[in-house]
């Protein structure tokens, strides 16, 4: 048995080993500032009683701040972020923690055919459509919001309903968000289900930047990353061609623990600036209650390590290559390659690929998508 699947393992049912912890206090609201037309957004915190911490706001269903206790105890905040509002509509802000969508990556020319009709999009992103549009993709509007607790942990409750034709997309979509925290062990579960009154694209995502040392860290090249991934989707320019590759051989190959500054010189180069590859989760990879084991990622000095699982067919794995030395949270600077993104996801550019699995969701049908962060130590 992997590694990867082996800390999975432990990662999952450690915490059953235990007496079952005394319940952490619902998520209260707290003031974020507002928006630059006015709008009122809120902050609500999640805890949990082993020293996982996490901040969610309305603005974009936002990951602000996670803290998570190191090997001695020590908690840091390890995801990138800003302290209000302004920093999140500023240009520093590269989807720092939102949610992403309606349509997370790139669609090629901005374009896609469904039932016969063609869409056009905004495009953002040169030539192509990036993380669902320009002005009102769901990191931009403000979602309502509503704190919940069961008998597993704490969370809130975040809703959207993205009208007809925003950002091109057609269909109204009614989206559902939930960030909640187990009590019994360190980890943040992101669920998401949407509805749609019309057939539409629909492949939807958390957009968070981790540093295990901290954000604001130096670099993130230190940290060894494992991808339980046989194959990436070739892509051209950023978009996908069509073909899945082996990564075997390649500067792509996380099969083994291995350190993320190893091989990226190698890649510097490509139109990909580094990592910034969407792998396809391998289908031998051993379920726990629906969920696969993605990636580990393991910070050494802190002994910090991030497991991600998932019920999706592909994991985006982005190295920070567009880091530019923006000040955030704390007045940390966010250098180069200093965190990196684990976008748990269907492939870029579905709607254009036949031969990858398809998001278009349907009337009648639920969009369903769970991504959970479970954090160790070694």
């Amino acid at each position: 048995m992997s590694s990867i699947r082996v800390r999975c393992l432990l990662a999952l049912f450690g915490g059953l080993m235990m007496s079952s912890p005394a319940r952490a206090a619902l998520p209260v609201a707290e003031p974020f500032g507002e928006t630059a037309d006015g709008t009122p957004v809120e902050v609500y915190t999640i805890t949990n009683n082993s020293g996982l911490t996490a901040k969610v706001m309305t603005r974009g269903a936002t990951l602000v701040q996670l803290h998570v206790p190191d090997r001695e105890g020590n908690t840091a905040d390890v995801t990138l972020g800003f302290d209000d509002v302004a920093g999140y509509e500023s240009a520093d802000n590269q989807y720092f923690g939102c949610t992403t969508g309606r349509v997370c990556n790139r669609i090629a020319g901005g374009k896609f055919t469904l039932n016969g009709q063609e869409y056009t999009l905004a495009l953002n992103d040169g030539a192509n459509t990036l993380h669902g549009g320009a002005t009102r993709s769901l990191d931009k509007v403000v979602w309502e919001a509503e704190p919940y607790e069961n008998e597993r942990g704490t969370g809130v409750r975040f809703h959207y309903r993205s009208p007809d034709g925003e950002e091109g997309f057609p269909g109204n979509l009614d989206i559902t968000v939930s960030y909640s925290v187990r009590h019994d062990r360190n980890s943040l579960r992101i669920s998401y289900r949407a509805t749609t009154d019309a057939a539409t694209p629909v492949n939807i995502t958390n957009h968070a930047y981790f540093n295990l040392a901290g954000e604001g860290s130096e670099t993130v090249l230190d940290h060894v990353l494992q991808l339980n991934c046989d194959q990436y989707t070739e892509t051209a320019d950023l978009i996908p061609t069509g073909e899945l590759a082996d990564v075997a051989g390649t500067p792509l190959d996380f099969r083994e623990p291995t350190a993320i500054g190893d091989r990226v010189d190698l890649l510097t180069e490509t139109a990909n600036l580094g990592y910034d590859h969407n792998f396809v989760i391998s289908e031998d990879a051993e379920e726990t209650r629906g969920l696969r084991p993605a990636a580990q990622l393991v910070e050494p000095r802190s002994g910090r390590v991030l497991t991600v699982l998932t019920d999706q067919p592909g994991i985006q794995f982005y190295c920070g290559n567009f880091l530019k030395g923006q000040v955030g949270k704390n007045g940390h600077t966010y250098a180069h390659r200093s965190a990196i993104c684990l976008e748990t996801q269907h492939f870029p550019d579905s709607v254009n690929q036949p031969s990858f699995p398809s998001i278009t969701l349907e009337p009648g049908e639920e969009y369903e998508h769970v991504c959970v962060y479970q954090f160790t130590n070694e």
